[in-house]
């Protein structure tokens, strides 16, 4: 028994001070530390490679929440999923352009077709844009070919 209060008082005496240091230092940075901007840019290429891949075998329901839109309203995931014409048949992230703040470029490489026109084995690198809303980042769609002149 008395080892046991000796073990008690032991891990007390040890664990007290070093309970008041990490709570010490959750009061400093508010709760959490903040985010490197490497941990920044490694979750935006997260998201980005898991948003394409959804995109790439054409799962619109899945892809649908990674969009600005689906949390702005500024479409319906009927709308969403009516969009298209494009299939890709392959994609990659590359990297991250910039970030600013809530704002950031992702730089795409892809291989697609467009059926409808019967164009095939297309490739290019495409600027992707995203947004962070409540901490995380969201893909921001682009405007349809027919508004391409309306660069906004």
């Amino acid at each position: 028994m008395t080892q046991t209060l000796n073990r008690r008082r032991w891990a007390a005496a040890f664990a007290a001070p070093l309970a008041l240091a990490v709570l010490a230092g959750c009061a400093t940075t508010g709760g959490a530390p903040a985010a490197s901007p490497e941990d920044d840019k490694a979750a935006l290429l997260k998201r980005a490679t898991a948003y394409w891949e959804l995109v790439r075998v054409n799962d619109k329901v899945g892809s649908w929440p990674y969009e600005v839109a689906s949390k702005d309203q500024s479409m319906t995931i009927e709308g969403y999923i009516k969009r298209g014409g494009i299939s890709y048949d392959a994609v990659e992230v590359r990297s991250v352009r910039s970030i600013d703040g809530d704002t950031a470029v992702v730089d795409v490489w892809m291989r697609y077709g467009i059926p409808m026109l019967r164009i095939k084995s297309q490739e290019a690198v495409a600027q992707d844009q995203w947004r962070r809303m409540d901490g995380v980042w969201h893909h921001v769609l682009r405007r349809r070919t027919a508004d391409a002149g309306d660069n906004s």
